[in-house]
Formats: C-alpha cells, sequence, structure tokens
C-alpha cells in the first residue's frame, strides 16, 4: 500500500472558468463562496501554498444585495497617505462611482493577506451589466446556492 501525500503545483494544477451571476444576491454569501472558489479549497488536491483555484467571473455586479441599513451605515475607508487624506465612502456611494469595488473589496478581504492572496485576486473578474469581455474562455455557468 502506497500511502503518499499529493502536493499540488503549477504544472499540475487544472484551472477551469466559471460564470457567477450576481443579480439579487447577498453580498457576504456571495463573497465567501468565490473566496474559496478562487482559492480552490473545494478541490480534492487544495495545497494551502500554491494558487490551484479556478478562475471566476462576475456578472450584474450593480445589482448585489446588502441587508438591514448596510447601504446607509457601512463604511469603506481609504488613505492616500498624507495628513488628513482620510475618505470614508457608503455601498451607496461607491456603487454609483464604481459597482465592481464593493464585490472586489468583500472577496479580497476574504483571502490571505500575503503574496499568495495578491495573486490569487487577480483570477476574479467583475463586470456591471450582463456583459464580459471573456467569452474566448468559454465559462460555466454555476449556481452558487447548489453550489
Amino acid at each position: 500500500m502506497d500511502l503518499k501525500t499529493i502536493s499540488a503545483n503549477k504544472a499540475t494544477v487544472s484551472k477551469s472558468w466559471l460564470l457567477v451571476d450576481a443579480n439579487n444576491q447577498i453580498l457576504g454569501r456571495l463573497a465567501s463562496k468565490v473566496a474559496k472558489i478562487i482559492r480552490g479549497k473545494y478541490k480534492t488536491n487544495f495545497t494551502p501554498h500554491v494558487d490551484c483555484g479556478d478562475n471566476v467571473i462576475i456578472i450584474n455586479a450593480e445589482k448585489i444585495q446588502l441587508t438591514g441599513s448596510k447601504w446607509d451605515n457601512k463604511k469603506y475607508f481609504k488613505h492616500t497617505g498624507f495628513p488628513g487624506g482620510q475618505y470614508v465612502e457608503t455601498p451607496k456611494q461607491l456603487l454609483e462611482k464604481d459597482s465592481t469595488r464593493i464585490i472586489t473589496n468583500a472577496v479580497k478581504g476574504m483571502l490571505p493577506k500575503n503574496k499568495l492572496g495578491r495573486k490569487i485576486i487577480k483570477n476574479l473578474y467583475v463586470f456591471s451589466g450582463n456583459e464580459h469581455n471573456k467569452d474566448a474562455q468559454k465559462p460555466k455557468l454555476i449556481d452558487l446556492k447548489n453550489f
């Protein structure tokens, strides 16, 4: 009996393209499932130090839902690095400015805060509206409620 631990590496990882529709999805639940897919934690050959997750395309980012009064009470903070350079935005303001950043920020916050996390977030593509420019990759549409 041969009991060896199989560790994935860059050459042995198989990546696929998945399409997710964010229409009427709750932001936190969507982000946690997408982060798990991008990280590859659902795969049998998951290796913590390797980018073994799939590429995810999210469409209809402007139709995301937040529960409770988070549209007005939740705050996103940015700082320029200069004195007095702090900016505070609500999700409502961020949605008007760039609707894709709400989902990107939520998923990024659920990934590791290291080199691997910065590499993995590049496997996420978020689009406002129904159209995307990744048709050549032939992504499979998945339903996150059953995934």
